[in-house]
Protein backbone atom coordinates (compact mmCIF):
# COMPACT_ATOMS: atom_id res chain seq x y z
CA UNK A 1 0.00 0.00 0.00
CA UNK A 2 2.62 2.44 0.94
CA UNK A 3 5.45 3.68 -1.33
CA UNK A 4 9.05 4.17 -0.52
CA UNK A 5 8.28 7.95 -0.99
CA UNK A 6 5.39 7.21 1.27
CA UNK A 7 7.92 5.71 4.10
CA UNK A 8 10.41 8.40 4.05
CA UNK A 9 7.57 10.73 4.66
CA UNK A 10 6.37 8.99 7.59
CA UNK A 11 9.94 8.89 8.64
CA UNK A 12 10.14 13.13 8.19
CA UNK A 13 7.29 13.19 10.30
CA UNK A 14 8.58 10.65 12.89
CA UNK A 15 5.38 8.68 12.43
CA UNK A 16 5.92 4.78 12.68
CA UNK A 17 4.35 2.76 9.79
CA UNK A 18 2.63 0.41 12.04
CA UNK A 19 1.26 3.58 13.53
CA UNK A 20 -0.89 4.73 10.01
CA UNK A 21 -1.78 1.02 9.69
CA UNK A 22 -3.30 1.06 13.26
CA UNK A 23 -5.39 4.38 11.83
CA UNK A 24 -6.36 2.87 8.67
CA UNK A 25 -8.13 0.16 10.37
CA UNK A 26 -9.53 2.94 12.79
CA UNK A 27 -11.39 4.02 9.71
CA UNK A 28 -12.58 1.24 8.89
CA UNK A 29 -13.83 -0.28 11.66
CA UNK A 30 -14.62 3.24 13.69
CA UNK A 31 -14.88 3.74 17.22
CA UNK A 32 -16.88 2.37 20.14
CA UNK A 33 -19.39 4.39 22.11
CA UNK A 34 -18.49 4.37 25.38
CA UNK A 35 -20.89 2.58 27.79
CA UNK A 36 -22.27 4.73 30.34
CA UNK A 37 -23.51 3.83 34.46
CA UNK A 38 -24.29 6.96 34.93
CA UNK A 39 -24.24 11.08 34.68
CA UNK A 40 -21.82 12.35 37.51
CA UNK A 41 -23.87 14.69 39.61
CA UNK A 42 -23.65 16.03 43.40
CA UNK A 43 -23.32 13.42 46.22
CA UNK A 44 -22.26 10.97 42.72
CA UNK A 45 -19.19 11.71 41.44
CA UNK A 46 -19.23 15.45 42.02
CA UNK A 47 -17.88 17.01 45.30
CA UNK A 48 -19.28 20.10 46.79
CA UNK A 49 -17.87 21.73 49.38
CA UNK A 50 -18.68 23.64 52.27
CA UNK A 51 -17.24 26.51 54.04
CA UNK A 52 -15.19 24.89 55.90
CA UNK A 53 -13.37 22.18 53.41
CA UNK A 54 -13.22 25.57 51.39
CA UNK A 55 -10.74 26.92 54.11
CA UNK A 56 -9.06 23.60 54.26
CA UNK A 57 -7.96 23.38 50.81
CA UNK A 58 -6.99 26.53 50.44
CA UNK A 59 -4.72 26.70 53.46
CA UNK A 60 -3.38 23.29 51.94
CA UNK A 61 -2.54 25.12 48.32
CA UNK A 62 -1.02 28.25 50.26
CA UNK A 63 1.07 25.96 52.13
CA UNK A 64 2.30 23.59 48.83
CA UNK A 65 3.20 27.03 47.19
CA UNK A 66 5.33 27.89 50.22
CA UNK A 67 7.30 24.68 50.10
CA UNK A 68 8.66 25.80 46.44
CA UNK A 69 6.60 23.10 44.67
CA UNK A 70 7.35 23.26 40.59
CA UNK A 71 4.20 24.35 39.28
CA UNK A 72 2.98 25.17 35.85
CA UNK A 73 0.48 26.46 34.08
CA UNK A 74 -0.58 25.07 30.53
CA UNK A 75 -2.36 26.72 28.36
CA UNK A 76 -3.51 25.42 24.80
CA UNK A 77 -3.29 28.32 22.77
CA UNK A 78 -2.54 27.13 18.97
CA UNK A 79 -5.97 27.76 17.52
CA UNK A 80 -6.65 30.32 15.23
CA UNK A 81 -9.28 32.66 16.38
CA UNK A 82 -11.27 32.25 12.82
CA UNK A 83 -14.46 30.52 14.14
CA UNK A 84 -14.53 33.99 16.44
CA UNK A 85 -15.24 35.91 13.27
CA UNK A 86 -17.17 33.12 11.13
CA UNK A 87 -20.49 35.78 10.86
CA UNK A 88 -18.27 39.23 10.03
CA UNK A 89 -16.30 37.01 7.47
CA UNK A 90 -20.19 36.05 6.22
CA UNK A 91 -20.94 39.58 6.32
CA UNK A 92 -17.59 40.39 4.41
CA UNK A 93 -18.70 38.07 1.63
CA UNK A 94 -22.56 38.66 1.48
CA UNK A 95 -24.21 40.91 -1.52
CA UNK A 96 -25.78 43.57 0.95
CA UNK A 97 -23.86 46.33 2.43
CA UNK A 98 -25.23 46.99 5.53
CA UNK A 99 -25.63 44.79 8.90
CA UNK A 100 -28.75 43.06 8.13
CA UNK A 101 -28.65 40.00 11.28
CA UNK A 102 -28.71 40.41 14.73
CA UNK A 103 -25.02 39.61 15.14
CA UNK A 104 -23.96 41.81 12.68
CA UNK A 105 -26.09 44.46 14.09
CA UNK A 106 -24.66 43.75 18.06
CA UNK A 107 -21.22 44.23 16.60
CA UNK A 108 -21.47 47.55 14.76
CA UNK A 109 -24.04 49.47 17.65
CA UNK A 110 -21.75 48.22 20.07
CA UNK A 111 -18.10 48.50 18.20
CA UNK A 112 -16.74 51.08 20.50
CA UNK A 113 -17.23 48.65 23.50
CA UNK A 114 -14.26 46.22 22.36
CA UNK A 115 -10.77 46.44 23.61
CA UNK A 116 -9.40 46.39 20.13
CA UNK A 117 -11.38 49.67 19.14
CA UNK A 118 -8.84 52.02 19.43
CA UNK A 119 -6.03 49.85 16.99
CA UNK A 120 -8.85 49.03 14.81
CA UNK A 121 -9.53 52.91 14.57
CA UNK A 122 -5.89 53.68 13.43
CA UNK A 123 -6.03 50.59 11.10
CA UNK A 124 -9.11 52.56 9.58
CA UNK A 125 -7.39 55.32 9.32
CA UNK A 126 -4.17 54.63 7.97
CA UNK A 127 -5.79 52.16 4.92
CA UNK A 128 -8.87 54.27 4.27
CA UNK A 129 -8.31 57.46 5.25
CA UNK A 130 -11.00 58.05 7.75
CA UNK A 131 -12.20 56.79 10.75
CA UNK A 132 -15.00 53.73 12.25
CA UNK A 133 -17.06 56.54 13.10
CA UNK A 134 -16.62 57.95 9.91
CA UNK A 135 -16.89 55.03 7.23
CA UNK A 136 -20.08 53.50 9.41
CA UNK A 137 -21.67 57.06 8.98
CA UNK A 138 -20.97 56.80 4.72
CA UNK A 139 -22.67 52.94 4.89
CA UNK A 140 -18.87 51.77 4.47
CA UNK A 141 -19.53 48.67 7.18
CA UNK A 142 -17.23 46.30 4.91
CA UNK A 143 -14.05 48.64 5.25
CA UNK A 144 -14.23 48.41 8.86
CA UNK A 145 -14.50 44.98 9.17
CA UNK A 146 -11.64 44.04 6.45
CA UNK A 147 -9.38 45.85 8.52
CA UNK A 148 -10.40 43.57 11.40
CA UNK A 149 -10.01 40.66 9.62
CA UNK A 150 -7.97 41.02 6.77
CA UNK A 151 -3.40 41.43 6.80
CA UNK A 152 -3.60 44.79 5.81
CA UNK A 153 -5.48 45.87 9.04
CA UNK A 154 -5.37 43.78 12.49
CA UNK A 155 -4.92 40.18 10.35
CA UNK A 156 -7.33 39.04 13.55
CA UNK A 157 -9.19 36.71 11.29
CA UNK A 158 -5.84 34.58 10.66
CA UNK A 159 -4.34 35.26 14.51
CA UNK A 160 -5.16 32.90 17.31
CA UNK A 161 -6.91 34.10 20.29
CA UNK A 162 -4.10 34.43 22.30
CA UNK A 163 -2.71 37.39 20.40
CA UNK A 164 -6.10 38.87 20.13
CA UNK A 165 -7.05 41.99 22.68
CA UNK A 166 -9.92 40.98 25.03
CA UNK A 167 -10.35 43.54 27.66
CA UNK A 168 -9.88 47.20 28.05
CA UNK A 169 -8.51 48.61 31.47
CA UNK A 170 -7.44 52.09 32.07
CA UNK A 171 -3.68 52.28 30.61
CA UNK A 172 -3.07 49.49 28.43
CA UNK A 173 -6.05 46.99 27.23
CA UNK A 174 -4.72 43.05 27.29
CA UNK A 175 -4.72 40.12 24.96
CA UNK A 176 -5.73 37.11 26.21
CA UNK A 177 -2.33 36.06 26.74
CA UNK A 178 -0.95 38.91 29.06
CA UNK A 179 -4.75 37.82 31.10
CA UNK A 180 -3.15 34.21 31.68
CA UNK A 181 0.46 35.88 32.77
CA UNK A 182 -2.07 37.82 35.71
CA UNK A 183 -3.73 34.11 36.12
CA UNK A 184 -0.59 32.96 36.92
CA UNK A 185 0.77 35.19 39.20
CA UNK A 186 -2.27 35.57 41.32
CA UNK A 187 -2.54 31.22 42.09
CA UNK A 188 0.36 29.52 40.71
CA UNK A 189 3.67 31.62 41.95
CA UNK A 190 5.87 29.78 44.43
CA UNK A 191 7.01 31.31 48.08
CA UNK A 192 10.06 32.73 45.74
CA UNK A 193 7.63 33.94 42.99
CA UNK A 194 8.50 31.67 40.25
CA UNK A 195 5.96 31.51 37.69
CA UNK A 196 6.05 28.92 35.40
CA UNK A 197 3.43 29.68 32.49
CA UNK A 198 3.94 27.00 28.95
CA UNK A 199 1.67 27.87 26.11
CA UNK A 200 1.48 25.42 23.18
CA UNK A 201 0.74 27.55 19.84
CA UNK A 202 1.52 26.61 16.03
CA UNK A 203 4.77 27.49 14.51
CA UNK A 204 3.76 30.44 12.47
CA UNK A 205 2.92 32.32 15.57
CA UNK A 206 5.40 31.63 17.66
CA UNK A 207 7.35 34.10 17.08
CA UNK A 208 4.72 36.53 17.86
CA UNK A 209 3.58 35.56 20.77
CA UNK A 210 7.48 35.30 21.60
CA UNK A 211 7.43 39.17 20.43
CA UNK A 212 4.40 39.66 23.06
CA UNK A 213 6.14 38.26 25.90
CA UNK A 214 9.31 39.96 25.57
CA UNK A 215 7.14 43.23 25.40
CA UNK A 216 5.06 42.97 28.31
CA UNK A 217 6.74 40.25 30.44
CA UNK A 218 8.72 42.92 32.80
CA UNK A 219 5.71 44.93 32.96
CA UNK A 220 3.71 42.06 34.62
CA UNK A 221 6.50 41.07 36.62
CA UNK A 222 7.03 44.30 38.40
CA UNK A 223 2.95 44.47 38.75
CA UNK A 224 3.15 41.54 40.58
CA UNK A 225 6.24 41.32 42.17
CA UNK A 226 7.47 37.48 40.16
CA UNK A 227 9.32 36.33 37.86
CA UNK A 228 7.96 34.83 34.87
CA UNK A 229 9.36 31.35 33.04
CA UNK A 230 7.12 31.55 30.26
CA UNK A 231 7.66 28.61 27.61
CA UNK A 232 6.40 27.32 24.69
CA UNK A 233 5.99 24.63 22.48
CA UNK A 234 4.18 23.14 19.09
CA UNK A 235 2.04 20.32 18.04
CA UNK A 236 4.30 17.77 16.78
CA UNK A 237 4.58 16.26 13.51
CA UNK A 238 4.57 12.27 14.72
CA UNK A 239 0.49 13.17 16.64
CA UNK A 240 -0.73 14.25 12.97
CA UNK A 241 -2.98 11.98 11.40
CA UNK A 242 -3.41 10.23 8.10
CA UNK A 243 -6.37 11.38 6.13
CA UNK A 244 -8.67 9.02 4.12
CA UNK A 245 -10.83 8.98 1.15
CA UNK A 246 -14.80 7.99 0.80
CA UNK A 247 -13.07 4.07 0.53
CA UNK A 248 -10.73 4.32 3.86
CA UNK A 249 -8.14 4.15 1.49
CA UNK A 250 -4.83 7.39 2.35
CA UNK A 251 -6.09 10.24 0.39
CA UNK A 252 -3.31 11.71 -1.70
CA UNK A 253 -2.26 14.86 -2.77
CA UNK A 254 0.39 15.32 -5.82
CA UNK A 255 1.07 11.48 -4.68
CA UNK A 256 1.60 12.08 -1.37
CA UNK A 257 -0.67 10.71 1.74
CA UNK A 258 -2.09 13.53 3.60
CA UNK A 259 -1.41 14.09 7.01
CA UNK A 260 -3.79 16.66 9.47
CA UNK A 261 -3.43 17.65 13.13
CA UNK A 262 -4.28 14.89 15.22
CA UNK A 263 -6.32 17.61 17.42
CA UNK A 264 -6.16 18.73 21.01
CA UNK A 265 -5.65 14.81 22.37
CA UNK A 266 -2.10 15.16 20.36
CA UNK A 267 -1.20 18.08 23.19
CA UNK A 268 -0.83 14.85 25.62
CA UNK A 269 3.05 14.64 24.02
CA UNK A 270 3.11 18.64 25.12
CA UNK A 271 2.08 17.66 28.28
CA UNK A 272 4.43 14.63 28.93
CA UNK A 273 7.32 17.04 28.26
CA UNK A 274 6.66 19.59 30.71
CA UNK A 275 8.77 19.45 33.84
CA UNK A 276 6.69 19.58 37.22
CA UNK A 277 4.94 18.18 39.83
CA UNK A 278 1.44 19.84 39.35
CA UNK A 279 -0.05 21.32 36.19
CA UNK A 280 -3.13 23.43 35.82
CA UNK A 281 -4.66 23.18 32.15
CA UNK A 282 -7.02 26.00 31.01
CA UNK A 283 -8.12 27.65 27.39
CA UNK A 284 -6.92 30.51 26.45
CA UNK A 285 -10.49 31.84 25.97
CA UNK A 286 -11.18 31.58 29.43
CA UNK A 287 -10.02 34.53 31.28
CA UNK A 288 -11.85 37.26 32.37
CA UNK A 289 -10.93 41.21 33.82
CA UNK A 290 -9.19 41.61 37.34
CA UNK A 291 -12.05 43.03 38.44
CA UNK A 292 -14.15 39.59 38.01
CA UNK A 293 -10.65 37.53 38.63
CA UNK A 294 -11.32 36.64 42.51
CA UNK A 295 -13.67 33.57 41.77
CA UNK A 296 -11.45 32.16 39.23
CA UNK A 297 -8.52 32.45 41.46
CA UNK A 298 -9.70 31.18 44.70
CA UNK A 299 -11.17 27.87 43.28
CA UNK A 300 -8.35 27.08 40.90
CA UNK A 301 -6.56 26.81 44.63
CA UNK A 302 -9.00 25.01 45.99
CA UNK A 303 -8.73 22.64 43.53
CA UNK A 304 -4.86 22.91 43.75
CA UNK A 305 -5.61 21.79 47.14
CA UNK A 306 -7.98 18.99 46.77
CA UNK A 307 -5.37 17.75 44.60
CA UNK A 308 -2.36 17.93 46.86
CA UNK A 309 -4.86 15.99 49.47
CA UNK A 310 -5.56 13.09 47.46
CA UNK A 311 -1.87 13.01 46.04
CA UNK A 312 -1.06 12.60 49.62
CA UNK A 313 -3.45 10.33 50.74
CA UNK A 314 -2.60 7.88 47.78
CA UNK A 315 1.19 8.04 47.80
CA UNK A 316 0.85 6.90 51.30
CA UNK A 317 -1.06 3.73 49.85
CA UNK A 318 1.30 3.11 47.42
CA UNK A 319 3.86 3.29 49.67
CA UNK A 320 2.33 1.02 51.70
CA UNK A 321 1.38 -1.85 49.24
CA UNK A 322 5.04 -1.54 47.61
CA UNK A 323 6.73 -2.30 50.84
CA UNK A 324 4.61 -5.34 51.74
CA UNK A 325 3.89 -3.78 54.74
CA UNK A 326 0.06 -3.79 54.53
CA UNK A 327 -2.81 -5.40 56.43
CA UNK A 328 -6.33 -6.82 55.40
CA UNK A 329 -7.88 -3.93 56.72
CA UNK A 330 -5.63 -1.42 54.98
CA UNK A 331 -6.48 -3.48 51.72
CA UNK A 332 -9.92 -2.61 52.83
CA UNK A 333 -9.42 1.04 53.50
CA UNK A 334 -7.85 1.01 50.26
CA UNK A 335 -11.22 -0.05 48.61
CA UNK A 336 -13.19 2.22 50.43
CA UNK A 337 -11.17 5.26 49.07
CA UNK A 338 -11.19 4.29 45.48
CA UNK A 339 -14.94 3.87 46.14
CA UNK A 340 -16.01 6.53 47.64
CA UNK A 341 -13.68 9.26 46.48
CA UNK A 342 -12.47 8.27 42.59
CA UNK A 343 -15.55 6.11 42.36
CA UNK A 344 -13.53 3.32 40.84
CA UNK A 345 -15.77 -0.30 41.44
CA UNK A 346 -14.87 -3.59 40.30
CA UNK A 347 -17.10 -6.17 41.27
CA UNK A 348 -14.85 -8.89 40.72
CA UNK A 349 -12.43 -7.21 43.41
CA UNK A 350 -14.60 -9.17 46.17
CA UNK A 351 -12.96 -12.72 44.50
CA UNK A 352 -9.65 -11.81 44.95
CA UNK A 353 -6.90 -13.22 46.85
CA UNK A 354 -5.03 -10.61 49.29
CA UNK A 355 -2.03 -10.87 47.00
CA UNK A 356 -4.00 -10.35 43.73
CA UNK A 357 -6.12 -7.39 45.27
CA UNK A 358 -3.00 -5.48 46.29
CA UNK A 359 -1.43 -5.58 42.85
CA UNK A 360 -5.01 -4.45 41.84
CA UNK A 361 -5.00 -1.43 44.09
CA UNK A 362 -0.93 -0.73 42.72
CA UNK A 363 -2.74 -0.39 39.78
CA UNK A 364 -5.60 1.95 39.69
CA UNK A 365 -3.16 4.03 42.62
CA UNK A 366 -0.59 4.24 40.63
CA UNK A 367 -1.14 6.48 38.30
CA UNK A 368 -1.41 10.41 37.55
CA UNK A 369 -4.56 12.08 38.87
CA UNK A 370 -6.60 15.10 38.04
CA UNK A 371 -9.21 17.49 39.66
CA UNK A 372 -11.53 18.64 37.37
CA UNK A 373 -13.91 21.50 37.97
CA UNK A 374 -17.49 20.75 36.68
CA UNK A 375 -19.88 23.58 36.30
CA UNK A 376 -23.48 23.70 36.49
CA UNK A 377 -25.50 23.09 33.30
CA UNK A 378 -26.60 26.12 31.65
CA UNK A 379 -26.82 25.44 27.81
CA UNK A 380 -22.87 25.92 26.86
CA UNK A 381 -21.07 23.56 24.75
CA UNK A 382 -18.79 20.61 26.09
CA UNK A 383 -18.11 17.42 27.16
CA UNK A 384 -19.37 16.27 30.48
CA UNK A 385 -19.09 14.39 33.50
CA UNK A 386 -20.32 10.35 34.24
CA UNK A 387 -19.57 7.41 35.46
CA UNK A 388 -18.67 4.73 32.62
CA UNK A 389 -17.68 1.42 31.67
CA UNK A 390 -13.33 0.83 30.95
CA UNK A 391 -12.25 -1.85 28.81
CA UNK A 392 -11.03 -3.93 32.15
CA UNK A 393 -14.58 -4.11 33.51
CA UNK A 394 -14.17 -1.12 36.07
CA UNK A 395 -16.08 2.04 36.43
CA UNK A 396 -14.66 5.32 36.76
CA UNK A 397 -15.14 8.76 36.38
CA UNK A 398 -14.72 10.42 32.95
CA UNK A 399 -14.93 13.10 30.98
CA UNK A 400 -17.14 12.27 27.86
CA UNK A 401 -18.35 14.47 24.38
CA UNK A 402 -21.34 13.62 22.73
CA UNK A 403 -19.48 11.88 20.25
CA UNK A 404 -18.85 9.16 22.59
CA UNK A 405 -22.11 8.38 23.59
CA UNK A 406 -24.68 6.34 21.45
CA UNK A 407 -27.26 8.83 21.05
CA UNK A 408 -29.78 5.45 19.75
CA UNK A 409 -29.88 3.83 23.03
CA UNK A 410 -32.30 5.31 24.72
CA UNK A 411 -30.78 5.22 28.31
CA UNK A 412 -27.67 6.24 27.08
CA UNK A 413 -29.18 9.01 25.72
CA UNK A 414 -31.16 9.95 28.97
CA UNK A 415 -28.07 9.65 31.01
CA UNK A 416 -26.89 12.60 28.65
CA UNK A 417 -30.05 14.75 28.38
CA UNK A 418 -30.20 14.55 32.20
CA UNK A 419 -26.83 15.44 32.99
CA UNK A 420 -26.91 18.39 35.58
CA UNK A 421 -22.32 20.09 35.21
CA UNK A 422 -20.13 19.93 32.26
CA UNK A 423 -16.79 20.26 32.06
CA UNK A 424 -15.23 23.69 31.58
CA UNK A 425 -11.43 22.50 30.95
CA UNK A 426 -10.85 23.48 33.68
CA UNK A 427 -8.12 20.74 35.56
CA UNK A 428 -4.76 20.42 37.72
CA UNK A 429 -2.82 17.41 37.60
CA UNK A 430 -0.35 15.70 39.22
CA UNK A 431 2.22 13.57 36.76
CA UNK A 432 4.71 12.15 38.94
CA UNK A 433 4.42 9.07 41.39
CA UNK A 434 5.49 8.50 45.10
CA UNK A 435 8.95 8.54 44.45
CA UNK A 436 9.06 11.85 42.42
CA UNK A 437 9.31 10.10 38.94
CA UNK A 438 7.30 11.43 36.20
CA UNK A 439 4.68 9.11 34.89
CA UNK A 440 5.14 8.28 31.19
CA UNK A 441 1.26 10.12 30.38
CA UNK A 442 1.02 8.63 26.96
CA UNK A 443 0.86 5.04 28.66
CA UNK A 444 -2.51 6.29 30.36
CA UNK A 445 -4.69 7.25 26.70
CA UNK A 446 -7.94 5.12 25.51
CA UNK A 447 -6.80 4.77 22.18
CA UNK A 448 -10.26 3.40 21.22
CA UNK A 449 -11.64 6.99 22.06
CA UNK A 450 -10.43 8.71 18.66
CA UNK A 451 -13.31 10.27 16.28
CA UNK A 452 -13.51 10.59 12.98
CA UNK A 453 -14.83 13.44 10.68
CA UNK A 454 -15.91 14.66 7.73
CA UNK A 455 -13.52 17.26 5.68
CA UNK A 456 -13.00 18.37 2.49
CA UNK A 457 -9.28 19.52 0.88
CA UNK A 458 -9.35 21.52 -2.43
CA UNK A 459 -13.20 20.68 -3.00
CA UNK A 460 -12.70 17.06 -2.44
CA UNK A 461 -14.48 15.35 0.75
CA UNK A 462 -12.14 13.20 3.06
CA UNK A 463 -11.94 11.26 6.31
CA UNK A 464 -9.94 12.78 9.24
CA UNK A 465 -8.85 11.18 12.77
CA UNK A 466 -8.98 12.93 15.63
CA UNK A 467 -6.77 11.30 18.22
CA UNK A 468 -8.33 10.57 22.22
CA UNK A 469 -9.04 14.49 23.37
CA UNK A 470 -6.90 15.70 25.98
CA UNK A 471 -9.01 15.82 28.63
CA UNK A 472 -11.00 12.71 27.54
CA UNK A 473 -9.66 9.82 26.27
CA UNK A 474 -6.03 10.91 26.38
CA UNK A 475 -6.84 10.62 30.47
CA UNK A 476 -9.19 8.23 30.22
CA UNK A 477 -6.60 5.80 32.58
CA UNK A 478 -5.96 8.62 35.38
CA UNK A 479 -7.33 8.96 38.71
CA UNK A 480 -9.99 11.29 38.36
CA UNK A 481 -11.96 13.24 40.91
CA UNK A 482 -15.01 16.36 39.77
CA UNK A 483 -15.54 19.53 41.86
CA UNK A 484 -18.24 21.79 41.38
CA UNK A 485 -16.86 24.85 40.80
CA UNK A 486 -19.52 28.27 40.05
CA UNK A 487 -20.12 29.31 36.94
CA UNK A 488 -18.24 32.71 37.34
CA UNK A 489 -15.29 30.77 36.19
CA UNK A 490 -16.43 29.90 32.84
CA UNK A 491 -16.27 32.84 31.00
CA UNK A 492 -15.09 31.59 26.98
CA UNK A 493 -15.21 33.55 23.78
CA UNK A 494 -16.65 31.62 20.98
CA UNK A 495 -17.46 34.54 18.78
CA UNK A 496 -15.87 38.26 18.71
CA UNK A 497 -19.72 39.39 20.50
CA UNK A 498 -18.73 37.16 23.28
CA UNK A 499 -16.27 39.99 24.30
CA UNK A 500 -19.36 42.22 24.56
CA UNK A 501 -20.92 39.75 27.72
CA UNK A 502 -20.68 41.67 30.67
CA UNK A 503 -18.30 39.34 31.76
CA UNK A 504 -15.80 41.02 29.18
CA UNK A 505 -16.25 44.64 30.06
Amino acid sequence: MFTPEDLDLFAEKGIDVHTVEEQLVSFKSGFPFLRILSSASVGNGILSLDEQQTQYYLDLWEGYLKDNHKVVKFVPASGAASRMFKDLFAFLSADYSEPQTDFEKKFFNSIEHFAFYSDLDEACLKNEGRSITDLIESGNYKAVVSNLLEAKGLNYGSLPKGLLKFHRYATNNRTAMEEHLTEGALYAASSDGEVNIHFTVSHEHLADFKALVAKKKVDYERRYGVRYHISFSEQKPSTDTIAVDANNEPFRENGRPLFRPGGHGALIENLNDIDAEIIFVKNIDNVVPDRLKEPTVRFKKIIGGVLVSLQTEINRYITMLKSGKYTIDDLREMIQFLHKKLFVRNEETKHLEDAELALYLLRKLNRPIRVCGMVRNSGEPGGGPFIAYNQDGTTSLQILESSQIDMSNPDAKEQFESGTHFNPVDLVCAVRDNKGEKYDLPKYVDKNTGFISLKSKNGRELKALELPGLWNGAMSDWSTVFVEVPAETFNPVKTVNDLLRPQHQ
